[in-house]
């Protein structure tokens, strides 16, 4: 891989040289600044969670099937009583600019052409109604709690307002490890790439106690509780996921409370180093919930392929957040869209040669594990 201090300014059409919707990673380092592309690619640490989620794919092979009637094959499904076309997502990812002057506008407009759903970031370079309009009614709302229920109330009512379809609330990244990667390549966030959604930065400086922890009574006082989530749950009418689920116990308790489904996700590897993998979770996170329990997957998709295997290990559909931004980097709203017609091309490819003509046909017999 060569990452250039001087990228080249995003296509304007799709290279005749990209075979697949994982080419995107292999061409984005040359359109991102060598920092930009170290922070979106890394994870937290070491990245070792972030590899773990890719290395956990190769752990699976799909069985093929001969004679199977697809004729009548489709990816059509209903999410938590919302009906859409194939099982793709972009995700919340923060700071899209970073990867593209357009940063999540152009995702939203890729996501509106291709009828995918784009979940805008609470840390989003626009702001959630600039780009509720760009994505024409495909749009979710990824909400961080504030330091105040005040400051967050403001922006559940903004993504309501705007008319979003779902909050997605991201409860695994109170506090996130600096990546290693990104730290060896002297990122900064650029002056003029900041969270449209929230107000410039006007908190005082963390003072502590003598003998206090910097970690547990200084970042962690004013992270959620689970009776900041029963409140938030009973401010809105509109279906509430959550983001960040891995342990089988914290699922049952969600579902407990009646959330509308759970994002099966260790935040792309950057959260906690050493998390397990986003598709090793996800299994037990389906025998927690049960069979009928919406549950969406994150971590590590970068092929059609890819997302068969996590439908067959008990997802639902499935969010994509870095290829996006890799998309994003090389071609803008085309390239991202064109990542999304490839990933679904991918997926019908492998159902049909699996012998699954619908998503409800696909399940763990589907896999062969390699051991």
């Amino acid at each position: 891989m060569t990452t250039s201090s001087s990228p080249q300014a995003a296509l304007s059409s799709i290279p005749a040289d990209l075979a697949c919707a994982q080419d995107y990673e292999q061409l984005a380092p040359r359109f991102m600044a060598l920092p930009s592309f170290e922070y979106i690619a890394g994870g937290s640490g070491a990245g070792a969670t972030a590899a773990a989620n890719r290395a956990a794919f190769a752990r699976w092979s799909v069985a093929p099937r001969i004679l199977a009637d697809v004729g009548k094959g489709h990816t059509r499904l209903t999410l938590a009583g919302s009906a859409m076309a194939h099982p793709i997502l972009l995700a919340p990812v923060a700071f899209q600019t970073l990867a593209h002057a357009g940063g999540e506008i152009d995702s939203a407009r890729a996501a509106a052409a291709l009828d995918a759903v784009i979940v805008s970031s609470t840390l989003s370079s626009f702001t959630v109604e600039e780009i509720a309009r760009a994505a024409e009614g495909r749009h979710w709302f990824q909400l961080y709690f504030q330091d105040s229920r005040d400051a967050t109330l403001a922006l559940l009512r903004r993504a309501e307002a705007a008319g979003c379809g779902a909050i997605v609330v991201t409860l695994d990244a109170v506090i996130q490890a600096p990546g290693n990667r990104a730290l060896r390549a002297g990122f900064r966030m650029p002056a003029g790439c900041v969270a449209a959604n929230l107000p410039a930065d006007l908190s005082e400086p963390l003072t502590l106690e003598p003998g206090a922890s910097r970690i547990f009574q200084g970042i962690m006082r004013s992270a959620p509780g689970w009776d900041d989530l029963a409140w938030l749950l009973a401010q809105t009418s509109l279906p509430v996921w959550i983001k960040g689920v891995l342990h089988p116990d914290d699922a049952r308790r969600l579902k407990g409370m009646r959330v509308a489904g759970i994002v099966v996700s260790n935040h792309g590897g950057r959260g906690l180093e050493g998390a397990p993998a986003s598709l090793d979770a996800l299994p037990k996170v389906r025998d927690a919930v049960g069979a009928d329990f919406p549950l969406l997957f994150d971590g590590g998709i970068r092929s059609g392929l890819d997302i068969f295997k996590a439908l067959a290990l008990g997802a639902d559909a499935v969010m994509v957040g870095r290829l996006q931004m890799y998309a994003l980097a090389v071609a803008g709203a085309l390239g991202v869209a064109h990542m999304l017609k490839c990933l679904r091309e991918e997926l019908e490819m492998c159902m049909a040669l699996a012998g699954c003509a619908t998503l409800e046909r696909i399940d763990g017999a589907a896999l062969w594990r390699n051991d």
